[in-house]
């Protein structure tokens, strides 16, 4: 049995290997190299591309650079979702590297946020931790944390440091030994097939009776087209940090241990891939 402590490590050091290639249409001085990356499951696009952008920059006419978006086969890639979700949404069957397109110009004023600095990023990272929180705990475990505890967890998060971010993070995943989980889980449910953003809202890790929910039970109660299909044949996959969990998992364990590091479960629900 795998000790627990590997299994947050092995959630917080996965990677995609990604290919960034320019959008044929932006100007350039030369011709633009692609630009290869390992980027970080748990870390948000606009946090770890600093290098893509210098690497395009460099050949584009300074008059025609605006604001960077990234998009994967025609879909803009929302910055605010973690990068291993916008994976497991949009690409997790394709093969690798990931192949993403970079754009300086006509940004989708619909379908993405600006995000202007890494203060953006950090507030709505702590706005969803403080979420997350309030349904876990009323939000006793954040409001008792001081500032420079809510810094520490950013400051792990942006630069990727595994034992600075969970020396705070382990106080948010705890819970009083007379209950057997968190009052509520934090989970937002995805599916690739439709365009409304996620499904959300409150489930109890553990049902009356004592009994602890399982992922299967969570599935059943706010999404049971993901599991029991019409004819029987089942469709779809469901992928938390690119592996598909099995249903039986309790959801208080999925949630202390497969939980993004804004403490959501993030869980897609994809096509299942016919060949």
């Amino acid at each position: 049995m795998t000790d627990d402590k590997d299994v947050l490590r092995d959630v917080w050091f996965g990677r995609i290997p990604t290919c960034f290639t320019l959008y044929q249409d932006e100007i350039t001085e030369r011709e633009a190299e692609p630009y290869y990356l390992l980027l970080p499951r748990i870390s948000y696009l606009t946090l770890v591309t600093d290098k893509v952008k210098k690497h395009f920059q460099k050949v584009m006419r300074q008059e025609e650079v605006s604001e960077i978006w990234f998009e994967y086969e025609g879909t803009p890639l929302k910055w605010h979702y973690p990068i291993g979700l916008l994976f497991d949404l949009h690409a997790s069957n394709t093969a690798l590297p990931w192949s993403i397109t970079v754009h300086f110009k006509n940004f989708p004023e619909k379908d993405l946020l600006h995000c202007h600095s890494k203060d953006v990023i950090e507030a709505h990272f702590m706005a969803c931790i403080k979420e997350a929180d309030a349904l876990k705990h009323k939000s006793q475990v954040v409001n008792e944390m001081q500032k420079k505890d809510h810094k520490q967890l950013w400051m792990g998060l942006q630069n990727d440091k595994f034992e600075q971010f969970w020396a705070i993070n382990r106080k948010l995943m705890e819970y009083p030994p007379e209950d057997s989980g968190f009052r509520y889980i934090p989970f937002r449910i995805y599916q690739a097939t439709t365009e409304r953003p996620f499904i959300q809202k409150l489930f109890r890790p553990v049902a009356s009776g004592g009994q602890l929910h399982t992922l299967g039970d969570l599935l059943k109660d706010v999404c049971p087209s993901a599991i029991s299909p019409e004819d029987g044949e089942q469709k779809t996959q469901v992928m938390i940090h690119g592996i598909e969990p099995m249903l039986e998992t309790p959801i208080q364990w999925l949630s202390e241990h497969m939980s993004y590091p804004d403490n959501f479960l993030h869980i897609s629900i994809i096509p299942r891939p016919t060949d």
